[in-house]
């Protein structure tokens, strides 16, 4: 009697979609917000993303090599997070500082901890942080090339009572990042992303939510400067980009609730009250620790299963 019942382990059932597949899928929708960085800010920041993304790849390479693992840069994170890297950092920056910066995100925040997958903190994010407590490297903001008398950033500028129109904040002709100016490229890559369902709107909607209702009732609802702060520094990038990464966020959708919000609330919190003007970074790495303690108190009960 032929046995037809076959086991096999979870999953059962495969949506076809490849880690290759989702990392290109995220490049693709950051090429809108690429584009706009070199046009504002000139070929320099150009130099930036493409030292970035070949240190990222190079030194995963030869972290593999060394230890004779599998290579893994086919599946293009690394590629990802050099990218990332490069275009939340400025087009001045000195290029030492994107090698090493390269290295701390791939080496230390990734393939120490086991490679994609099993790194704790979003590595971008976390190189962000550790290059601007060690070298300050955001303090001197490059500008774009059409404006000579530039010199602060829209956060700045918010900061010290003045106010910036939302047209120069939507087209990026700001001072800021290589890949936060362009409010309107990085709402493109958005919808790429929805659209491809590479990622859900529980957390970039309620992130920006959380900001802007927060910064409403600081600024006697004013909307407009509300808006401007939604629209100011590395927050659509970074609620866009950096807070959905699968690894470092909640996979349920009551995690991704309480992880969105939680990233909007400590965004502000450190943008009204801390000692630094963008909280993004700090508010992401904060919320990628508390990930899987998240993912513990909103995960399923399992059908039968005891509390």
């Amino acid at each position: 009697m032929n046995n037809n019942l076959k086991l096999s382990v979870s999953p059962h059932i495969h949506s076809g979609r490849s880690t290759s597949k989702i990392m290109r899928d995220v490049i693709i929708a950051l090429l809108p917000t690429t584009v706009a960085g070199t046009l504002i800010f000139g070929l320099r920041s150009l130099l930036v993303i493409a030292v970035c993304v070949l240190s990222c790849v190079c030194f995963e390479a030869l972290f593999n090599i060394a230890l004779k693992k599998e290579q893994t840069v086919g599946d293009l994170s690394a590629a990802l997070t050099g990218l990332l890297l490069a275009l939340n950092l400025p087009a001045i920056i000195p290029i030492w500082q994107c090698v090493l910066g390269s290295a701390f995100a791939i080496i230390i925040v990734k393939c120490l901890f086991g490679g994609i997958g099993f790194n704790v903190v979003n590595p971008a994010i976390t190189a962000r942080v550790f290059m601007l407590v060690a070298f300050g490297s955001m303090a001197k903001q490059a500008f774009p090339i059409a404006d000579a008398v530039s010199s602060a950033t829209p956060l700045e500028i918010m900061a010290n009572g003045n106010t910036v129109g939302l047209k120069d904040l939507l087209l990026g002709t700001t001072g800021g990042a290589i890949g936060e100016t362009c409010a309107i490229a990085l709402l493109i890559g958005f919808v790429y992303l929805l659209i491809r369902r590479v990622i859900t709107w529980h957390i970039p909607v309620l992130y920006v939510a959380s900001v802007y209702i927060l910064s409403l009732f600081v600024e006697g609802f004013d909307f407009t400067k509300a808006l401007a702060m939604i629209l100011s520094g590395g927050l659509l990038l970074g609620a866009v980009f950096m807070a959905t990464d699968y690894v470092t966020s909640p996979s349920t959708a009551k995690g991704k609730i309480i992880f969105g919000i939680g990233v909007g609330v400590i965004t502000f919190l450190i943008r009204y009250y801390g000692v630094y003007p963008e909280g993004v970074s700090f508010a992401i790495l904060f919320m990628n620790i508390l990930t899987p303690y998240i993912d513990k108190m909103s995960a399923h009960k399992v059908f039968g299963g005891q509390k």
